[in-house]
């Protein structure tokens, strides 16, 4: 869990951003929670967004990976996703999310891959699909995100224009 995995974003992402005063592995991570759990995002664009999460440290009383990481895993992809769709001057605000646990996993690292249902002006969903090393899926899971005005401070507006 020591090794430290640097976020992948396309050039067009990167471009959207710069000028911006952005750090965007930090906007675009899995915060706190997720660092405490070892969630760590991959790749990450409006079309995919992949993260992996250790099962151990994030299991229930039976040793099984507790279907509230899984819930956590998903909701970082889809999150990120929406908010990478919904560009710099909009913030992604989860309104729903339901997972379906189809096998245990109780050991390694569960893989994420987010994909988008639906891009909207106001709302985005995700399907997020959660397997094991073997490729077994564990969890599948959709978020729908309302998609927030926020306002970019003047000092960053101005450097991107200029």
């Amino acid at each position: 869990m020591g090794e430290q995995t640097t976020t992948t974003f396309p050039q067009e992402i990167i471009d959207q951003y710069e000028g911006l005063g952005l750090d965007l592995p930090a906007l675009f991570s899995a915060g706190h929670l997720g660092e405490r759990m070892g969630l760590r995002i991959v790749e990450a664009a409006p079309e995919r967004v992949v993260g992996t999460l250790p099962v151990e440290g994030n299991t229930q009383p039976y040793g099984l990976l507790h279907g509230g990481a899984s819930a956590v895993l998903a909701e970082t992809l889809g999150s990120v996703g929406a908010m990478l769709h919904g560009g710099p001057h909009k913030i992604a605000v989860g309104v729903d999310l339901n997972c379906t646990h189809h096998r245990a996993a109780r050991s390694g690292l569960v893989t994420g891959v987010a994909t988008p249902v639906h891009r909207g002006r106001s709302t985005a969903t995700y399907e997020i699909v959660i397997s094991d090393e073997e490729g077994r899926r564990v969890c599948t899971a959709r978020l729908t995100c309302l998609l927030r005005e926020v306002e970019v401070p003047a000092a960053a507006s101005a450097s991107a224009a200029g």
